[in-house]
């Protein structure tokens, strides 16, 4: 099962069942008028969405229009949690080197995790608006799981059972503002504008053999300009799976349906599969050449995130944005 959420004049959008081939949608407003409400009520809503679903892919549902991608939000346009998590450790490796930090002693055994801000997420073709190119502007290629209600300190067997929808990202970085940012030892907050999912959200059971051991095991496309950088397997290399990452998020709180959990930068090991993000190729040339040849995002610049099925259909649709110079205010 898919679902998205229409852009609207509302702030979390109309939620939408939309069919396995990104084609057709329809409105439930009998089961939820928008996709937090769905999670809120989860037990009781997915039997009838999955019976839409039904519906809509054979063709029986009167009520369905043609859907074109550019008129949906994220699937959570906001969310009540945020929490990005940085599970391929080659990634981890590159990043920390590049800006000459230690990697923490624990980091095969206890993710690293942030909360990230959730109160306004862009849609996948929504511009990402940036003040100064200096800031070094980054896409970050990932995978994410959407939650109901999990309770706190959920045992990681059990933390599986929470997974309810899966999406792509692109978690937005501004990569130059990061070391003082972490200097001051609280964490990102400058340096991580708004998040971009991709259209729709999906069910792990619709991901077939892919979605296994918690981890999403199909290639995620990365590209600049037209151009790819990366094809990383999201499966391979993933330290940490989702249960695991879902578990590490409740050990001290609950969360709440409708909690997102970012996979990090997907990364592989083995470089033939290229980079997720651009910090990556800038290490690895730092590293080969003694400096970085590659330049971060410039206003103009177009990233595409997407992942394919074995068909080469699109499974999430792509997100797709543009690097825009933010206006100033007042």
């Amino acid at each position: 099962m898919k679902l998205g959420s229409l852009k609207s004049s509302e702030r979390d959008g109309t939620l939408v069942v939309v069919s396995a081939n990104l084609k057709h949608a329809v409105k439930v407003p009998q089961i939820a008028t928008t996709l937090q409400a769905a999670l809120d009520d989860w037990v009781d809503c997915e039997a009838e969405l999955r019976s839409v679903a039904r519906l809509l892919e054979n063709g029986q549902c009167r009520e369905a229009f043609m859907l074109n991608p550019k008129i949906l939000h994220a699937p959570l346009p906001r969310a009540y949690q945020w929490a990005d998590a940085s599970a391929y450790l080659f990634h981890v490796e590159l990043v920390r080197r590049a800006r000459g930090a230690e990697l923490p002693p624990e980091l095969l055994v206890d993710p690293l995790m942030y909360q990230g801000g959730s109160d306004r997420f862009l849609a996948p073709d929504e511009p990402i608006h940036v003040s100064e190119e200096a800031w070094g502007i980054d896409m970050e290629g990932e995978v994410a799981v959407i939650t109901d209600d999990v309770p706190m300190g959920v045992s990681v067997g059990s933390a599986a059972n929470h997974i309810k929808l899966v999406t792509l990202a692109n978690d937005v970085s501004l990569r130059n503002l990061i070391p003082k940012e972490l200097a001051k030892g609280f964490g990102f907050f400058h340096s991580k504008p708004p998040t971009a999912f991709a259209p729709v959200a999906v069910t792990p059971d619709a991901l077939g053999s892919a979605w296994r051991d918690g981890k999403l095991h199909r290639a995620l496309h990365v590209s600049l300009n037209g151009d790819e950088i990366g094809h990383a397997d999201a499966g391979t290399d993933m330290q940490f799976g989702f249960p695991e990452l879902i578990a590490h998020a409740a050990k001290t709180r609950p969360l709440s349906a409708g909690t997102i959990i970012g996979s990090g930068t997907v990364s592989n090991r083995d470089r033939s599969s290229g980079s997720s993000c651009l910090a990556e190729i800038r290490t690895l040339e730092l590293l080969e050449k003694g400096k970085p040849t590659t330049p971060f995002m410039h206003f103009g610049d177009r990233v595409r995130i997407e992942m394919l099925d074995d068909d080469g259909n699109s499974i999430f649709g792509a997100i797709d944005q543009t690097v825009v110079k933010a206006e100033p205010f007042g």
